[in-house]
């Protein structure tokens, strides 16, 4: 799985389904080129079962996310068309209706691989026969891109363990008040809080403050 930090985030062209119901083709993350950062998050399947969970808590904090210049992109191995029965689904009969950023189809899985999220690999058997070794679809993994189209933070987590979009915000926050300030931000930093220069003298200087 290739580190994906401090490098240009894997470039794309693929449908996707916008605005919670318009199908389009061509979808890529370079619109946002020196426009925004990016949030893009993979989840394994449509029609499961803590994927809503995530995609909705995106939804609900989507003001956040606005509010900081960051669009929020979401991918599953998922066709547009799932995507958007999915979407079209009211939430008691365990849709996602009301979501309205973008959801990318990834049918080849070819994204999911690019970016070091597929839950395994493509392999052959004995006979020469092409075979998939794990579970072929994504890890949750979230991807934060900058306006330059730079990924600064990335954390996969395995298909049980659902993701704290509090913290995807705060990580935002982080990487905004460093590219303002050019202070890094330390442990569990927040925004009102103090960061410091990274030196050993702005270490020791912080560490004193806290002490």
């Amino acid at each position: 799985m290739e580190n994906l930090i401090g490098k240009k985030a894997p470039k794309f062209s693929t449908n996707a389904v916008i605005n919670g119901g318009e199908i389009t083709e061509g979808f890529s993350l370079e619109q946002y080129l020196g426009k925004k950062h990016v949030i893009f998050f993979f989840y394994p399947l449509d029609f499961t079962f803590v994927c809503p969970t995530e995609i909705l808590a995106f939804q609900e904090k989507m003001e956040e996310f606005e509010k900081r210049n960051v669009a929020v992109v979401g991918c599953s191995i998922d066709s547009e068309f799932s995507h958007w029965a999915w979407l079209n689904t009211e939430l008691k009969d365990g849709g996602i209706k009301g979501v309205k950023f973008p959801l990318v189809a990834d049918l080849s899985k070819t994204i999911a691989e690019n970016y070091g999220v597929l839950a395994g690999e493509y392999d052959y058997d004995e006979e020469g026969n092409s075979t998939f070794k794990g579970v072929p679809v994504a890890y949750r993994g979230l991807f934060l891109i900058d306006k330059e189209g730079i990924v600064r933070h990335t954390v996969i987590n395995d298909l049980p363990l659902g993701r704290s979009i509090d913290e995807a915000i705060r990580m935002v926050d982080a990487l905004q008040f460093f590219e303002e300030h050019g202070e890094v931000c330390p442990a569990n930093w927040k925004p009102g809080e103090e960061a410091m220069v990274a030196s050993h003298k702005g270490v020791a200087d912080y560490l004193a403050k806290k002490a």
